[in-house]
């Protein structure tokens, strides 16, 4: 149960940008154990369940989804600067600028250079994180053609056009990731 529990976390925290647990979850998890006395005894329960030890693929799952956690804080900062669907005008094109210029793409490079760094050993896991890495890399491409197409005082259209469809691999990528990752989690015993 707590193998589960935990990797439903850091799925959550990767894939969604950041999960926030209350507080009081952890204080109850340190406390495993039951105090029980009677007048004539005191004893205590021991009532952790035991975990079967992981196999070591299971261990460099849950090691890999743990090294995603930091990286994708500078991605939600990243998407959170440049919003879900922007129309860009000739009227908020600075704006849109500068929140690209400042926040998305140093946040969004420092993204995709984390992740490069992540080196799973497991040939199978090595290949679904490229797809990951692949996609970030498009999706940085394109907020890098969206800066271009307003930095002038008129909005380029095609550059526009290029960075939506950059945007539109990437993202197409990211999905075929998430598809994977899952069905590797699933496959390990993991309910995800």
């Amino acid at each position: 149960m707590k193998k589960s529990w935990i990797l439903s976390f850091i799925m959550s925290f990767v894939l969604l940008g950041g999960v926030f647990a209350p507080a009081g979850s952890y204080a109850s998890a340190a406390d495993d154990s039951t105090t029980t006395y009677s007048e004539d005894e005191y004893y205590e329960v021991d009532t952790t369940e035991e975990e079967p030890e992981l196999t070591a693929e299971e261990a460099e799952f849950l090691d890999y989804l743990d090294a995603l956690t930091t990286p994708a804080v500078y991605e939600k900062k990243a998407l959170d600067a440049v919003g879900g669907s922007t129309y860009i005008t000739s009227s908020n094109r600075k704006s849109f600028y500068l929140k690209l210029n400042n926040t998305a793409i140093p946040n969004y490079t420092k993204y995709v250079s984390m992740l490069k760094q992540i080196k799973p050993e497991n040939a199978e896991l090595k290949k679904i994180h490229a797809k990951l890495i692949k996609g970030s890399y498009a999706q940085l491409e394109g907020y890098q053609l969206f800066k271009k197409s307003v930095a002038k005082t008129k909005v380029n259209s095609n550059l526009l056009k290029q960075g939506n469809d950059k945007i539109a691999t990437g993202i197409k990528s990211i999905q075929q990731y998430h598809a994977e990752i899952k069905a590797y989690g699933e496959k390990l015993g993991y309910q995800m």
